[in-house]
C-alpha cells in the first residue's frame, strides 16, 4: 500500500485509467468480433459489410486517440479487416 500522498493519488489515477482502457478495449474487441462473424456469414450484404467495416475502423482509431493501443497496432488490425472485407465481398468465379 502506498504511503505518500502523491503515490496514493497515482494509484487512484492508475485505477481510473485501467477501467477506462478496459472499456475501450472491450468495445474494440466486440466490434472486431462482430465484423468477423458478419464477414464469415454466407450471403452477407456487401454494402452493410462495408458500413460495418467503417464503423469498426472508427472504433479502432478512437482507441489509438485515447492511447489504449499503438497506432501501428491499429493500422495492422484495420489492414487485416480490409483484407477480410475484400475476400468476403469478392464474387467467386463460375
Amino acid at each position: 500500500m502506498a504511503n505518500h500522498k502523491s503515490a496514493i493519488k497515482r494509484m487512484r489515477q492508475s485505477e481510473n485509467r485501467r477501467l477506462r482502457n478496459r472499456q475501450v478495449m472491450s468495445r474494440m474487441r466486440t466490434a472486431i468480433k462482430g465484423f468477423r462473424q458478419a464477414a464469415g456469414a454466407e450471403g452477407g450484404d456487401a454494402a452493410a459489410l462495408e458500413q460495418q467495416y467503417r464503423s469498426v475502423a472508427v472504433v479502432i482509431d478512437k482507441a489509438v486517440t485515447k492511447g489504449v493501443i499503438h497506432r501501428k497496432n491499429a493500422s495492422r488490425k484495420i489492414s487485416r479487416l480490409a483484407q477480410l472485407l475484400q475476400s468476403s465481398t469478392a464474387t467467386p468465379a463460375p
